[in-house]
């Protein structure tokens, strides 16, 4: 069950940074608002999840979920480039996180 929520709590790490970006230093009020819920629920995912995950994977999984949805959808939107370097790159990234969900065990 820790995995679950970590990966849930990680793809609203995406959501967050997403509505950060949209909320243009706080100043529209539903992207920041979408940002402050997200967040929230979030750590708070980390955070339940760190009682059955070690701290070091939780967290590198959490982030590299987290950045690698961002740029997905950066990609998705037209904010950023589509290019090869980048699709490899975040092919290594979400080859990192599966490789540390392997490695990593079952739940302590």
């Amino acid at each position: 069950m820790s995995w679950i929520v970590l990966i849930a709590s990680g793809v609203l790490e995406a959501v967050w940074a997403t509505a950060l970006g949209k909320s243009e230093g706080f100043t529209k009020l539903w992207p920041s608002v979408v940002f402050g819920v997200a967040l929230v629920v979030s750590m708070g995912g980390l955070a339940w999840a760190m009682r059955g995950i070690p701290v070091g994977t939780a967290y590198a999984v959490w982030v590299g979920i987290g950045a690698a949805l961002t740029v997905i959808w950066a990609m998705i939107t037209g904010e950023t480039e589509v290019s090869w370097a980048r699709l490899a790159l975040i092919a290594g990234l979400v080859g990192c996180v599966v490789g540390l969900k392997l490695v990593g065990g079952a739940d302590h």
